[in-house]
């Protein structure tokens, strides 16, 4: 690796079969699955709001936000990040490691309308989403 490649870390988590990742800078904390108190959203992905530490904070099903159908399961996590707008939580399946990746490794995705995705990571013979935690959200209207 060259002085000139940079390199950046990410959480990565499963949802699934596949794997995704959100960049460290960004994830506050990871706190085993609560149930979200159920708050008013047109949004089936919004499953309500959770007290942490004192703060009320949004979570969302990051598998219905991706349309994906997944299931709660005993090793599910709530991922706390930090988001243009403030604090959410996404749920996942299971945490699976931290990642160092080098920019080699990551490409930009050529979708229109794929606002949460940031990118793939190739790491061997894996492909990890790279999400972007300001997408998940943009669009979602929350009444608590």
């Amino acid at each position: 690796m060259s002085a000139l490649e940079t390199t950046r870390q990410f959480v990565v988590f499963s949802l699934g079969e596949e794997e995704y990742a959100l960049p460290i800078t960004r994830v506050q904390e990871i706190i085993r699955h609560a149930e979200a108190r159920s708050v008013a959203s047109h949004d089936p992905a919004i499953r309500g709001v959770i007290s942490l530490r004192g703060k009320i904070v949004p979570v969302c099903d990051l598998g219905a936000r991706l349309g994906l159908a997944t299931q709660l399961g005993d090793d599910s996590k709530i991922v706390i990040v930090e988001t243009g707008s403030g604090t959410a939580g996404v749920i996942v399946d299971e945490v699976e490691e931290v990642l160092t990746l080098d920019e080699s490794s990551i490409e930009r995705l050529p979708v229109a309308g794929a606002d949460f995705i940031e990118a793939i990571a190739k790491v061997d013979n894996r492909l990890i989403v790279l999400l972007n935690p300001d997408g998940i959200f943009a669009g979602l209207a929350i009444a608590a």
